[in-house]
């Protein structure tokens, strides 16, 4: 056998490892869990965004609630923020009230709605605007940016842009305090194909965490439990992180929690929404190469 030989033979052999299915991996294989990692609505990723109509996006509760905001900057040409860079909480008070997206600390009188920062979901959206490179900041004001005045009018590509400044450039563990550590965010393809594939009946939020683990054992050491198990501290992390302020905000999952307020089981389904706009191909056997 000679040299271009003995290469392609070894090509060969790597191909076909990078192809085979691999149960942790749902049945994908190395090659489409790289691509579900890195570039996860890529064409060599098996999982692709859809259009919707314009009923469907009005179910989207973030894209509603970027869209309202955005809208009032536009109006206003500009908005002047608080000398610590937040929205003004006349802004505050007119946006939560639309009611896009309620928070139950509020709702039941826990704490008051006054601030942006009072507001985890208002305090998110002036984020996201941002990341995604809809406005800009200039003297303590808030404009629109020129490609922000164009994909305010394209439900399509400004749920994609809001989507990407979401997963690629926002900080997950923000809000929490798990760690700051990227559980959830990594690999946040795979867990829609977790949903894709099981989300049809309501299952306990630790079914899926137990998979997505087992597809990204690595995360598990980035976990420092500070009080109960280190299987419910991890639960619990990748599912706030994933279904309650990742998919929820994103109308793709319905939240069902039974039982007491500090000992509550979660149940997990997606919407109607999710098969519209997220379509995920099985494994395919296709010529592993390099992105």
């Amino acid at each position: 056998m000679d040299l271009e030989e003995l290469q392609k033979q070894i090509e060969k052999e790597m191909n076909e490892q990078n192809n085979r299915m691999v149960p942790d991996f749902e049945g994908y294989s190395p090659f489409e869990m790289h691509h579900i990692l890195h570039f996860t609505f890529g064409a060599n990723s098996p999982i692709q965004m859809q259009k919707l109509n314009d009923t469907d996006y009005k179910k989207i509760p973030i894209l509603n609630q970027v869209k309202y905001l955005t809208d009032v900057i536009a109006k206003n040409g500009e908005i002047k923020l608080t000398n610590k860079g937040y929205l003004p909480t006349k802004i505050v008070s007119d946006l939560y009230n639309q009611g896009f997206m309620k928070e139950e600390h509020i709702e039941n009188g826990i704490s008051k709605l006054y601030k942006e920062t009072d507001s985890i979901t208002i305090n998110l959206t002036r984020l996201l605007i941002e990341l995604a490179g809809l406005v800009k900041k200039r003297t303590g004001k808030l404009s629109l940016t020129k490609n922000g005045e164009k994909l305010i009018h394209d439900d399509f590509q400004l749920l994609k842009t809001i989507l990407e400044a979401f997963t690629l450039k926002f900080n997950w563990p923000y809000y929490d305090g798990y760690g700051d550590n990227q559980i959830g965010q990594l690999g946040y393809g795979f867990s829609l194909i977790l949903l894709s594939k099981y989300g049809q009946e309501k299952r306990m939020d630790s079914f899926y965490a137990e998979k997505y683990f087992n597809a990204y054992p690595q995360l598990l050491n980035s976990i420092e439990p500070t009080y109960g198990t280190f299987e419910s501290n991890s639960t619990r992390c990748y599912s706030i992180r994933t279904f309650d302020r990742f998919l929820d905000y994103f109308g793709l999952v319905e939240i069902h929690e039974e039982g007491k307020r500090f000992d509550y089981t979660k149940y997990v389904a997606k919407t109607a929404l999710f098969d519209k706009l997220i379509k995920i191909r099985p494994h395919s056997e296709v010529a592993a190469k390099p992105a």
